[in-house]
This record gives C-alpha cells, structure tokens and sequence, in this order.
C-alpha cells in the first residue's frame, strides 16, 4: 500500500463554521456482528481498524447508538480515547434494535435525550460534535424530534445538528427550526433519487453523507453501471469499490463518503481512493 496513502488526499468540507474535516470518513457499522447485532467476530481487529483509520488521515468517524447497539459507540472510545483534537465523532439516535437486522423507529424527545445522553457517556465526551436523527418518525411530529436536539444543543450537549434519511420537505422543516449541518441518505452510483436532496446541500453548503457508499456490494453485479465503473477502475488500475468512492468525490463538494470495514486492507483501499482523480470523460461514461 502506498506509504503516502492518506484521507487528506480528498481535501476538507466544513461542518458548520467550526469544524472542518477530510472529506473521507469512516462509517463505523460495519465493526459490529452480523446483523449489525452484538460484538463483532475480532474485537482486537475491530479496534486495530479504528486505530489505522485515523493514523491513515481520517478524521471523521460516523456511527449511532444503534449500531450493535451500543457496541460501534463503545469500540469507538476503546480504540480512540483520549481522543485527538481534530478527531471529529458524529452519532445519530431514533432508531432501537430489538434483534439483528430490525431496525425500529424512536424519535419520541424523551427517547432521543436518553439516546443523546447515553451516547455521550459511551464515547466519554462532554459535547457530542454532530448529533444526527437517524430518521424521522412517523408517528412523531418532526418539530417535536428535532426541537429535543435543539434543547440538547442549547444545554452544551450537542455542538451541531445533522439529520439523516430524509425528503427535501423534511429537510427544509428541519432548517426552520435550526441550524442542519449535514445530511446523512443513501447515495450511490446505482441509487441517485436522493439528488433534489444534495443539490439543495449544495446551495446550502451542508454536507451530504451518502450512506451504503458502495451500494452494499450491489457495484459488484452486472448492471450497466456496474459495467461502466469496471472499466473506469480497469482504465486507472484501482478496484471498482475505489472507483465508486472517487465517483462520489468527483460528483460534488459537499460529498462526504463513509466507506466503512470490518478489515484493514479494506480500508487501506477505500482511503487510497482519496487520491483517485476521475477524469470528465470517466464521469461522463459513469453518468454524473
């Protein structure tokens, strides 16, 4: 692996006015079991990746209390605790898991400040640095969920506010009420019906974090996208997961990839895609 392989490579996005971080990061739900449901096989390992994430230039870690649960947020702090200054730690809450694989919405205020404060003693912060509803809930008022986290913000509990899974209606309400620093859906090469959402973080300048980055492996399959990015990751000698998270660099600024892993030579490759620069005409074959 390249020895001057690192996240920086991707250059930087601002959270808010405070924060800024390199714009690769790494999503942490995947250093738990299978069904994102308990420990995962190798906690050594588990704690090794999170370690050589950070040592390789990221410096922005998501995850959520529900990833486990509790088990992302808990291996995070075990790893990296006493954190660096320029570590940036984002969770989400409104989301419980009642078995593997079941994921359930909460995003009652009185469960999201449980879920916030909880979340805070796993990570062993005083202020969490992003604080994302996983999803709004139908069964709650928007404005109720996301006015429990501008209370937590306004007692020092939460530095900024992100919100994930939601409409371009949604988000908009959402920016009624407080300031949204980032956006948190699922984006991928085969799956764009998010993009009302980030052209509208781009004239916003607020991040968007595409979630299942790699499309869960489906970039592996034959459809014509797929098609299309094995022969723009055979024309640069990289692997195609690579080639997908160059594609989502080069196709906006305010693009913030999580690729996340269980492995270090898999997150070896995904932080080497930082440094991948598609050129017009492979954007044009891959659709942007």
């Amino acid at each position: 692996m390249n020895a001057n392989m690192n996240a920086s490579a991707a250059g930087e996005i601002a959270l808010g006015a405070d924060l800024k971080v390199h714009r690769l990061g790494f999503g942490a739900m995947r250093i738990t079991g299978r069904g994102i449901w308990g420990d995962p096989p190798d906690l050594a390992t588990a704690v090794r990746v999170l370690q050589r994430a950070v040592r390789v230039g990221v410096n922005f870690i998501d995850t959520a209390d529900s990833y486990g649960p509790e088990v992302s947020e808990n291996l995070i702090a075990r790893a990296l605790h006493p954190y660096s200054p320029d570590i940036v730690i984002a969770t989400k809450g409104g989301l419980v898991r009642p078995g593997p694989d079941v994921w359930d919405r909460d995003a009652r205020p009185e469960h999201l400040r449980k879920a916030c404060e909880s979340s805070l003693k796993r990570l062993r912060r005083a202020s969490l640095d992003l604080y994302q509803l996983h999803s709004p809930d139908p069964n709650v008022p928007l404005e109720d969920s996301i006015g429990e986290l501008v209370r937590l913000k306004s007692e020092g509990k939460i530095r900024h506010i992100g919100v994930s899974n939601v409409s371009l209606e949604e988000l908009k309400r959402c920016e009624r009420l407080t300031p949204i620093v980032s956006v948190q859906n699922r984006y991928n090469l085969e799956d764009r019906h998010c993009g009302e959402v980030l052209a509208y973080c781009e004239s916003r300048a607020i991040a968007f974090i595409p979630w299942a980055p790699l499309g869960s492996g489906r970039h592996a399959r034959s459809s014509g996208a797929s098609r299309a990015l094995e022969t723009v990751a055979e024309l640069h000698g990289i692997t195609v997961g690579q080639a997908a998270i160059a594609w989502l660099l080069a196709r906006s600024t305010v693009m913030l990839p999580i690729p996340g892993t269980g492995s270090i030579e898999h997150l070896e490759q995904n932080v080497a895609a930082a440094s991948v620069r598609l050129t017009p005409q492979d954007m044009h074959e891959l659709g942007a």
